[in-house]
């Protein structure tokens, strides 16, 4: 009935049940199968973070040898990353085929550029560094020692405070003595 058809006498004769050592043989392939395209994708991932190392290498070339502000590598792990310095790295998006060019804050992760092309990567990690060297040659001109400039801003304040209430005291000073006078002239004054 409803288009079943009836069994015929080969196919009564149920299947046996699959062994769980064949079942546990077909799992461990197919886990195989699956760390082999992990593997691939992570040598991928390093292959394009190379790629792009080896792009920037004329602009590192560039950095001035005294400068030790720059750290580049590229680190193995499950995540693999191109470290520019100690906060910047690039990385693999999602789809393994965007760079995604970040820095860490202290107020999490900002993304500083993405893109499919190693050009854009470049000209964005150049801009970075850039400014990266304006910051360190900013603060080397300073001439005071590095945590120096506050403890002198905190001394300059605590001065003008000084002085702002010593000034305060001299005119509550004046008034006071004015008041005095007065109270006492009217305490002076004659009889009728």
């Amino acid at each position: 009935m409803f288009g079943r058809k009836k069994p015929g006498p080969a196919e009564e004769k149920p299947s046996p049940p699959p062994s769980l050592k064949e079942a546990v043989r077909e799992a461990r392939i197919e886990a195989a199968e699956r760390s082999a395209v992990i593997v691939d994708l992570r040598d991928a991932e390093m292959a394009r973070l190379e790629l792009l190392s080896e792009a920037l290498d004329p602009v590192f070339a560039e950095v001035p040898r005294d400068v030790d502000l720059f750290d580049r590598g590229i680190s193995h792990g499950d995540v693999p990353r191109l470290w520019i310095d100690a906060i910047a790295h690039v990385e693999m998006g999602r789809d393994k085929r965007q760079y995604r060019f970040v820095q860490d804050t202290r107020y999490g992760r900002a993304v500083l550029a993405e893109s499919y092309e190693v050009a854009d990567m470049v000209q964005a990690i150049t801009r970075y560094v850039a400014r990266r060297l304006i910051e360190r040659e900013r603060a080397l001109a300073d001439d005071v020692p590095f945590g120096q400039a506050s403890a002198m801003k905190a001394l300059q304040h605590e001065r003008r405070r000084g002085r702002l209430r010593a000034l305060r005291a001299f005119v509550y000073g004046i008034l006071v003595g004015v008041a005095g006078l007065v109270a006492l002239a009217l305490l002076q004054q004659p009889q009728p």
